[in-house]
């Protein structure tokens, strides 16, 4: 009679051969093809449970076909929450249940208008935005303030782009399609002489760049272009025109061109045609942007009218008569009303500058995204809202248009509907039709379907998918620790965790997850692979594998780890994210570990049928690197039965207190060693003589009395012995 240690090496030796010879057989391969293709169109508990062939399927590749019957038992394990610790398939002993039960996804993943990582990355571009345009101000107005004299024709202003576009940015005009000759036309130009060419322009915005300058008739220049105070003006007006929001930069760009502006005015109707002064005044005196601009005017004219609609300040403040002119000799202001008017609306805009509450943006912003359950919803004001708190901040999507560097008053709700609507993998959709890298950034912050609904995050690897690995990248790093050494050991592993989390988000190929050492370890500890034993170039050929072609590279391997790893991943033949291998109730990694597991189960079951010392050889070498306490072994019977037989044990242990007998199992096994591939050899080894000595198997029933008297003959001796008798 062969010997449970001869049967069982002669399947371990070859388990790679050994499980593929299971697959093939006829059953087997049709059973495991009729799961693969079916499980993908199970939407609930109720549908899978229903369909035998895939449930008893799935319940014997997790150990747990004697359990097939228990439906209802089965559906409390499979509708558990296995983030709550109480949950029913946590509250069970055997882990068995929690790892069937971790292998669907009945809830589905979560569907949202931004995952975290999403959010977090357009709320850093948001907060950065605000320096960035600052800095961004600033440079260009440096570089015209050191250039601008270099300049010694009109020709040599227009030739340049970023001097061009500085000065016509200034002046509010537009940059691409206010012409060269128009602006030369206008840059020669005698501003005193009121027959030229620009004083017969209806827009007095003309003039004022006309004067900002010292072009001789014919485009040349005396000396420098730019006197000090033109440059400080063109440069404060480029600081207003280009500032967004509120900022002491801001502030005093404002009052250098009030400053500088306000003596040349000499009618209402030139001041009103300054949006800069205009604002200024806004600012100085209190009004809403609601407020009409004839308010302003009619308050400048009138003193009856300023103090019925409560402007008298403003009507104090400057010399205009009724028809909006000025008086021979006066001026538009005098020092102390320009002083006054000044001091009001550095006194007003630092109140903007304080408003201007970007961390209370922010956190509006992260708690309505949460609420948003459509492209309708995400355009929805603010004053939409009960809370009348946020009136005064900005919109959900004037943020997100601000994080991708793109004006909110450039883009209108149709067109960003559009945006947000379109797929970005159809080259014909209205996104790719505009070629504009910002909003593809902008399309990709967000999760919404053609039909403007939310819908599941696409990642590189799937939320639940995420969690799972978290749990065994936990477990792994935690096993065999305890006290301050698991602590610490836990929240090393938390850190990766979030690693992981946050830069899988981010994640958009193959290419850019292979080059980041620190995830490829994370996944590979995870499936409890060591980094080093595994090449980068190795990855990128797994990686490159047809996981539905058998020839391909991943596939060829003996370890099918490295097939669910790939597996657990979306991406395409290309290397490119995708959601075409995402799944439903189950992932396709998750799909390709369950017919792995039936088919070693099958193997198991198939040797236990002509020797259960085999089987139980087999399942203890398979679930020995996951066991992380002896309750482990307590609450699994074939493991517990494992080592009773391999310590010669009487069955009559498991009725004494369950803390002793963890505490028994201790004594005789370091749970460490069971990572030891070797140890566990031995182990293995120890419990196939035993088991052949128990079972009465070749010659061993003087074995037997000896271990069981007061021999002094060893077990390790006898387990000698039986291997000689059985080679």
């Amino acid at each position: 009679m062969v010997s449970t240690y001869v049967s069982y090496l002669s399947i371990a030796r070859n388990l790679s051969t050994s499980l593929s010879n299971v697959a093939a057989k006829a059953t087997v391969s049709r059973d495991s093809t009729y799961y693969k293709e079916n499980i993908g169109k199970v939407a609930s508990v109720e549908e899978f449970m229903s369909d035998y062939k895939l449930y008893s399927y799935a319940m014997k590749a997790y150990g747990l076909e004697d359990m097939t019957y228990a439906k209802a038992f089965m559906k409390k394990v499979l509708e558990s929450d296995l983030s709550d610790s109480s949950s029913f398939a946590n509250s069970l002993s055997d882990s068995r249940y929690v790892e069937f039960a971790a292998a669907f996804k009945f809830s589905g993943e979560t569907a949202a208008a931004q995952s975290d990582a999403q959010s977090s990355t357009l709320l850093d571009a948001y907060e950065a935005s605000f320096d960035a345009e600052i800095d961004a101000i600033a440079e260009e107005a440096e570089y015209y303030q050191d250039t601008i004299n270099e300049v010694t024709s009109v020709d040599d202003l227009l030739s340049s782009p970023r001097l061009r576009n500085f000065v016509l940015n200034a002046f509010g005009l537009n940059t691409d399609y206010t012409s060269d000759s128009f602006l030369t036309s206008v840059l020669t130009s005698d501003p005193d002489d009121p027959d030229s060419y620009v004083n017969q322009l209806a827009d007095s915005v003309y003039v004022d760049l006309a004067k900002a300058f010292n072009f001789n008739s014919d485009g040349s220049v005396n000396g420098d272009l730019q006197s000090e105070e033109q440059i400080a003006l063109v440069t404060s007006a480029y600081t207003i025109s280009e500032s967004t929001f509120a900022s002491s930069s801001t502030s005093d760009a404002y009052s250098s061109y009030f400053a500088a502006e306000i003596g040349n005015i000499t009618s209402v109707d030139q001041l009103m045609e300054d949006d800069k002064l205009v604002g200024y005044l806004r600012t100085a005196y209190g009004l809403s942007d609601d407020d009409p601009d004839n308010y302003i005017s009619a308050a400048l004219k009138s003193g009856s009218v300023a103090e019925a609609i409560g402007l008298s300040n403003l009507h104090e403040a400057f010399n205009f008569d009724e028809d909006g002119n000025l008086a021979d000799g006066a001026t538009a202001q005098t020092s102390d009303q320009t002083d006054a008017t000044a001091a009001s609306f550095a006194e007003n805009y630092a109140i903007e500058i304080a408003n201007t509450d970007v961390e209370d943006a922010v956190e509006n912003y992260s708690t309505r995204i949460a609420d948003v359950t459509s492209i309708d919803d995400f355009l929805e004001s603010n004053t939409d809202d009960d809370d009348s708190d946020n009136d005064d901040l900005p919109e959900l999507w004037e943020m997100a248009l601000r994080s991708y560097g793109i004006d909110p008053t450039s883009v209108s709700k149709t067109e960003l509907r559009k945006v947000l609507k379109s797929d970005p993998t159809d080259p014909k959709s209205y996104l790719n039709s505009l070629r504009d890298d910002r909003f593809e950034a902008l399309r990709d912050a967000f999760n919404f379907d053609s039909d403007g609904n939310v819908t599941v995050p696409l990642q590189a690897m799937s939320g639940s998918v995420i969690d799972d690995y978290a749990a065994y990248h936990k477990q792994n790093k935690i096993q065999y620790l305890d006290g301050m050494e698991q602590s610490d050991a836990s929240d090393a592993a938390d850190t990766e965790i979030n690693y992981c989390r946050e830069q899988m988000a981010n994640i958009k190929s193959v290419s850019e997850f292979l080059d980041d050492d620190r995830l490829v370890s994370f996944v590979l500890e995870a499936k409890g692979i060591d980094p080093d034993d595994v090449t980068s170039s190795e990855l990128s050929k797994m990686f490159a594998s047809d996981l539905d072609d058998e020839k391909s590279y991943v596939n060829t391997l003996s370890d099918s780890r490295f097939a669910e790893l790939v597996a657990a991943f979306n991406f395409d033949h290309e290397g490119n994210i995708s959601a075409d291998p995402t799944g439903t109730i189950q992932q396709r990694g998750d799909v390709l570990e369950t017919i792995n597991a039936y088919v070693r189960q099958t193997l198991e079951s198939d040797q236990g049928d002509s020797n259960t010392g085999v089987r139980l050889a087999l399942y203890f070498e398979r679930k020995a690197p996951e066991i992380s306490s002896a309750y482990d072994m307590l609450g699994d019977s074939a493991l517990f039965e494992f080592f009773t037989t391999t310590f010669n044990l009487s069955t009559y242990v498991s009725n004494m207190d369950v803390d002793k007998q963890a505490e028994m199992i201790e004594s005789f096994i370091d749970l460490e060693d069971l990572s030891d591939p070797d140890k566990v050899a031995n182990l293995i080894k120890r419990f196939t003589a035993m088991y052949d000595v128990s079972n009465g198997a070749a010659n061993t029933s003087s074995a037997l009395s000896i271990l069981t008297g007061s021999s002094t003959i060893s077990a390790d001796t006898l387990l000698a012995v039986s291997q000689l008798a059985t080679a």
